[in-house]
């Protein structure tokens, strides 16, 4: 037990995660894309595993794509929420009209990605987290790319 522990242990203390409180006015997309490609990368890494490998090797690493898969598609809806709620303001609803409906498709297909093994799915979910990084940098006047998607996606 470490200390932090001990001190704690008396007082009702809840552990708080936030991107910022102040807030720091620091915001990226990037963090959601590349949680998207994970996405993408566990399901193409699931749907080539063996079917009929009923070994242990062959259950751990499902398990494991599996929960790196939902993992990271609750990380889009997280990065992807934080953006909506902390960063677009009214005026960039009326510059960009469809923002909206962008972010809530990101949404939506990072829950669908949770829920199955669908490649399309995660494909359009890159592809949509790709049209809000790009309204995201048109905000700051900034023209949106990601040169290096294809590498860091690997194979």
């Amino acid at each position: 037990m470490n200390i932090v522990s001990i001190i704690k242990r008396p007082f009702t203390i809840a552990d708080v995660h936030a991107h910022c409180d102040i807030p720091c006015g620091i915001y990226d997309p990037i963090a959601a894309k590349i949680a998207a490609q994970t996405v993408q990368k566990m399901v193409m890494r699931i749907e080539a595993l063996d079917p009929e490998a009923c070994d242990t090797a062959s259950g751990n690493s499902f398990t494991r794509y599996i929960a790196v898969k939902e993992e990271h598609a609750q990380h889009v809806k997280d990065e992807i929420a934080l953006l909506w709620s902390d960063y677009f303001k009214p005026e960039h609803v009326d510059k960009y009209p469809d923002l909206h409906e962008k972010v809530w498709n990101v949404l939506k297909l990072a829950g669908q990605c949770k829920q199955t093994v669908d490649m399309d799915a995660a494909k359009r979910l890159v592809a949509s987290v790709d049209e809000v990084a790009t309204i995201f940098w048109a905000s700051k006047g900034v023209e949106y790319s990601d040169p290096v998607a294809d590498v860091r996606f690997g194979s």
